[in-house]
């Protein structure tokens, strides 16, 4: 398990100061399996850090529920649209696995901009990285079939086959192609 800190200093590394900041506005979470962490109608405020345990991001499309991504043990969660705009959410996150998770209110690390530059930098390259991310799924089902999307996925996330169900990773694959 990375500490909030070793994983937050990937993007930037962080000087005591600025860290010192950042921690005092860090809420820690515990979700219980099937607990949800962000449901459709909520307006996203934080951006979130997975310590431990295993979340999905699915949408309720005609009653079914259509997964569009999983994050694991040190990863960032968020949803990006509804967090900077402010509207609701159509998005619903969800533990699979307890999970032990600490979020950053939007609010407060806008206010950390603008005492600490550190933590400015930090902000941006965060949110590339959750960028990224998207833009990789979205190519993954653009130019892959199902087949190749699930080579990429044993390749890059094997622990993740590993620990989520035929069903939801079936869910995963079939909604990339009804797009």
């Amino acid at each position: 398990m990375r500490t909030p800190y070793r994983a937050m200093n990937q993007f930037i590394p962080l000087q005591e100061d600025s860290w010192l900041l950042l921690k005092n506005v860090l809420v820690e979470h515990q979700l219980a399996k099937s607990d949800l962490l962000l449901q459709p109608g909520q307006v996203c405020k934080h951006i979130f850090f997975l310590q431990t345990g295993l979340l999905r991001s699915f949408y309720l499309k005609e009653g079914e529920e259509r997964n569009v991504a999983f994050t694991l043990e040190n990863g960032f969660v968020t949803d990006l649209k509804s967090l900077r705009s402010a509207q609701p959410s159509d998005l619903s996150i969800q533990a699979l696995e307890p999970s032990t998770l600490v979020s950053i209110p939007k609010n407060d690390l806008l206010q950390l901009y603008e005492r600490s530059h550190q933590l400015e930098a930090f902000g941006r390259r965060l949110l590339e990285n959750l960028l990224e991310e998207q833009e990789e799924y979205a190519t993954w089902f653009t130019l892959y079939s199902a087949k190749e999307r699930y080579t990429q996925l044993v390749k890059k996330q094997p622990a993740l086959v590993q620990r989520v169900s035929l069903g939801h990773l079936a869910s995963f694959w079939v909604f990339a192609g009804k797009r």
